[in-house]
């Protein structure tokens, strides 16, 4: 068998997960700013926001990396230019991540300042990277 193709794959998919997440946890967001400090509704969204973020999205973001790595290693992309925005825009993507996860502990302990209009603009960011980035994948524009 094929080790590059599984890796190949594992990669694909631990970036649907993380992707998806990515994409769930502001609109997670945008619905708890709307719950009373609190209440059981708010209780429940930071369940959901702490298990999504420990359980789904670090994970997959690792795993991500490390499967990312891993093919451009075997693949030689790091001496191709369309590689190295792509590496930019997974660091931001990265970043994005952080600053959610940062989120995610203000909403724990009732400290979160934001709107739900801040969060729907928010959850664009990560949309317009991913889409970015898999053209960049795909068409290697330079």
């Amino acid at each position: 068998m094929d080790l590059y193709s599984w890796i190949k794959a594992a990669h694909v998919i631990s970036i649907i997960a993380w992707m998806a997440a990515i994409l769930y946890l502001p609109r997670l967001f945008v619905y708890h700013v709307s719950a009373e400090v609190g209440s059981v509704q708010s209780e429940t969204f930071k369940i959901m926001e702490r298990r999504l973020l420990k359980a789904i999205m670090t994970p997959a973001m690792i795993a991500s990396w490390v499967f990312g790595l891993w093919v451009a290693v075997e693949s030689g992309a790091f001496s191709q230019g369309w590689f190295h925005a792509k590496l930019l825009l997974v660091v931001l993507m990265s970043a994005a991540h952080g600053y959610l996860a940062g989120c995610v502990r203000k909403f724990a302990n009732d400290q979160n300042t934001k709107t739900a209009k801040f969060y729907r603009v928010l959850n664009e960011l990560p949309t317009v990277l991913m889409v970015v980035i898999v053209i960049l994948v795909i068409v290697k524009p330079f």
